[in-house]
C-alpha cells in the first residue's frame, strides 16, 4: 500500500500555550487570562489558545489516516522547542512534505517514521510538533495498510507483547475545580489529581501550608463521596515550586515531602517536577539526591521528572542515572512517535517507571494513537488527554483501550 497524496489543515488544539517565564515573573491571573506582556518568543498573549495542523494521509484504496501536530502547553521552557505557530508551517506540509511522502509504500511504520524524524527543513530539524503528528499519520497509515490496530503495528515491529488489560490512567484536573474531582472519584480513576502548582505564594504556601492542606482536602473527599476500597493515588504537579520555596536545601525538601505524604495516607503519593533545574545535568543530580533521601528517611514518596527530560535521550540519561522513579514520557516534546515507543522501552527496561504523558493541549486523536501505543509497551500509567475537562479525556482513552483489545481478542479466538 502506498501513500497516494497529503493533505493538510490548520485547527485547534486541545487547549492553550502558556507563557510560563511571564507567569512566574509575577503575572496576576484575571480569571484564566493573565492579562499583560508576555515574555517568551512567539507569544502574542502570556495565555492563548493552542493551534495545531491535521496531516491527512490518503492511501492507494482510499483509506485517509491522519495525525495531529501540536505543542505542550509550557512550550519553549526548559529544552523544549519554540511556541508551535501552525500558520508557519503549513505551507511546508502542503508543499514539501506532500512531495516527499507522494507514492511511498506504508506497509511498515518504523522506517519512514525514522526517517521522518530524522528530516530537515532548510537545514534546520523539523518542529518537534512536526514529527509528532506526521509520524501518528505514518503509524495510523500501517495499521490501515495491514488492516489491523496501530497497538499490534508497534508490538510487531519493536517486539513488544501486548497488555492484557486498559492501563491505569492519571487524571489531569484542574485544582480549582472541585465538581470535576468529584467525578474523578465517582469515576474510580486511578489516580489524580494532577493539578497545577506554579506559583509558591500562591499555590504553596511560604511555608508549603497551602499544598498540604489541598492535599489533606482531596482525601477528604474520596473518604466522603469514594466506594470504601477505593484507593487511588495522590499524584501532584508542582513545576518546580517546591525546589523555588526550599532552594538546594535536599534535606528541608525531604522532610516536607515526608510531611506532604503523611497528609495523604494510606494513599500512595507522586510529586511531579519538584525542581526545575538550569541544565540537564543539574537536574538528574536534584533529582538523584532528593531519590536517595526520600529512601534513606523511609518517606515512600514516589517523584517524577517532566523538565529537562523532554527527548529519548534525555530519559535514556535519567534512566542511567537512576535518577527519578518515573519519567513523564511528554509525547508531543519527543517529535517522532517512534522516539515514544522507544522511550517507554528503555525506561521498563531499566527499571524506572513511565508515565505515558503528554499534554491538556494534544486532541482526540493523538490521544487514542497515544493509548494504542500504551498498550504495546505497557508503560506505568497514561495522563488524561486532551484538555482538563476529565470525563472527555477518560472516555477517549479508556475506550480505545477497550475497542482495541476487544478486536484483538476476537481475531486471536477466529
Amino acid at each position: 500500500m502506498n501513500i497516494a497524496d497529503v493533505i493538510a489543515v490548520a485547527g485547534r488544539a486541545g487547549f492553550f500555550n502558556r507563557d510560563l517565564a511571564a507567569v512566574k515573573s509575577g503575572a496576576k491571573a484575571d480569571g484564566f487570562a493573565y492579562p499583560g506582556p508576555p515574555l517568551s518568543p512567539g507569544f502574542t498573549h502570556i495565555v492563548q489558545p493552542g493551534r495545531a495542523i491535521s496531516v491527512m494521509l490518503v492511501l492507494d484504496d482510499g483509506q485517509v489516516a491522519f495525525g495531529d501536530c501540536m505543542d505542550v502547553i509550557l512550550s519553549g521552557v526548559a529544552g523544549r522547542d519554540p511556541l508551535f505557530r501552525a500558520e508557519d508551517h503549513l505551507a511546508f506540509v502542503q508543499t514539501t512534505l506532500r512531495d516527499r511522502l507522494r507514492g511511498r509504500p506504508i506497509d511498515h511504520f518504523r522506517p519512514l517514521a525514522e526517517e521522518i524524524d530524522r528530516g530537515e527543513h532548510q537545514g534546520k530539524p523539523l518542529h518537534t510538533a512536526l514529527r509528532y503528528g506526521i509520524t501518528q499519520a505514518l503509524l495510523h497509515a500501517a495499521a490501515l495498510a495491514n488492516r489491523c490496530t496501530m497497538a499490534e503495528i508497534v508490538a510487531r515491529e519493536y517486539g513488544s507483547d501486548i497488555a492484557a488489560a486498559p492501563l491505569p490512567i492519571l487524571a489531569s484536573c484542574h485544582k480549582e475545580d472541585v465538581q470535576m474531582i468529584d467525578r474523578m472519584i465517582l469515576k474510580r480513576v486511578e489516580l489524580l489529581p494532577h493539578a497545577s502548582f506554579q506559583q509558591v505564594e500562591r499555590d504553596i504556601g511560604l511555608k508549603g501550608e497551602k499544598l498540604i492542606a489541598y492535599a489533606e482536602g482531596i482525601v477528604r473527599r474520596i473518604r466522603a463521596i469514594g466506594d470504601p476500597d477505593y484507593r487511588p493515588v495522590i499524584h501532584l504537579d508542582v513545576y518546580g515550586t517546591i525546589g523555588e520555596l526550599f532552594g538546594n536545601d535536599t534535606a528541608a525538601i525531604t522532610r516536607y515531602l515526608g510531611e506532604l505524604k503523611t497528609a495523604v495516607e494510606p494513599h500512595e503519593l507522586l510529586v511531579e517536577s519538584f525542581v526545575i533545574a538550569p541544565s540537564r545535568a543539574a537536574q538528574i543530580e536534584r533529582f538523584g539526591a532528593l531519590r536517595a533521601a526520600l529512601r534513606n528517611g523511609g518517606h515512600g514518596v514516589g517523584i517524577i521528572v517532566d523538565e529537562w527530560c523532554n527527548t529519548l535521550d534525555d530519559i535514556k540519561a535519567f534512566a542511567d542515572a537512576g535518577a527519578a522513579d518515573y519519567a513523564q514520557i511528554k509525547t508531543p516534546d519527543l517529535g517522532g512517535i517512534n522516539n515514544t515507543i522507544e522511550a517507554v522501552l528503555y525506561a521498563r527496561e531499566k527499571g524506572m517507571g513511565c508515565c505515558l504523558g503528554g499534554s491538556g493541549n494534544e486532541t482526540d486523536q493523538s490521544a487514542r494513537i497515544t493509548a494504542q501505543i500504551g498498550l504495546a509497551t505497557r508503560p506505568s500509567f497514561l495522563l488524561s488527554k486532551p484538555g482538563f475537562g476529565g470525563d472527555e479525556a477518560l472516555m477517549i482513552q479508556m475506550n480505545e483501550m477497550l475497542r482495541t483489545l476487544a478486536l484483538i481478542e476476537a481475531r486471536g479466538r477466529a
